[in-house]
């Protein structure tokens, strides 16, 4: 196996490969071609064709986390580090947009529910770091309303950047500001509002 073989190099080859044939079309076996190497050099890295998915959200995760470190974000609102974290999320997957869309239909298909399970876990994930990166501090059932309100504000956020690729960040920032003023404000209260649980 060569040596510059890694996953991340298997990731960006399977993601050249699916913008110029679709997700759906994707073999690992045209990766492992591509990278003359075998199907088990690939399986080191990925079991399946769904764990490249994962891998691909996983980069997106890490570049929310990395946006977290930027030294401006402290100094925002909480709306405002909930803004700007999802945009840094929604960047990183900007170069395989198309692709991404792709995948996501793939995850719901009828017959891959399996994968759609696995499709909740994934939102829940990124939802839970998302929180923690922007620093929500509530608890209790001010949390549970919380995640809800910002898995609906993702959820919508995402679906909306997919559909209008031809928006420009200006105007997807001030869409997602409306949802996050929409759903947030009725939950985002002191933390000690809520009863205590006993």
């Amino acid at each position: 196996m060569p040596n510059t073989l890694s996953a991340a190099r298997i990731l960006d080859t399977a993601l050249i490969l699916a913008e110029r044939r679709g997700w759906e079309c994707l073999r690992l076996g045209d990766v492992a071609t591509e990278l003359g190497v075998a199907l088990d050099d690939i399986a080191r890295h990925y079991r399946d064709k769904d764990a490249l998915v994962e891998a691909w959200f996983d980069r997106a995760d890490a570049a929310l986390l990395a946006r977290s470190r930027g030294a401006d974000l402290p100094a925002l609102e909480l709306l405002g580090r909930l803004e700007e974290l999802l945009v840094a999320w929604l960047k990183a997957l900007e170069p395989h947009r198309e692709v991404t869309e792709q995948m996501l239909c793939y995850k719901l298909e009828p017959g891959h529910l399996h994968l759609q399970l696995g499709g909740l876990q994934r939102i829940s994930r990124t939802v839970q770091w998302w929180r923690e990166a922007a620093g929500c501090e509530s608890s209790h059932c001010w949390r549970v309303g919380e995640e809800c309100a910002l898995t609906l504000v993702y959820l919508r956020a995402f679906a909306h950047w997919l559909r209008h690729p031809e928006e420009s960040e200006i105007q997807f920032r001030a869409f997602l500001r409306r949802r996050l003023r929409c759903w947030l404000p009725v939950w985002l209260r002191r933390p000690q509002a809520c009863p205590a649980v006993r």
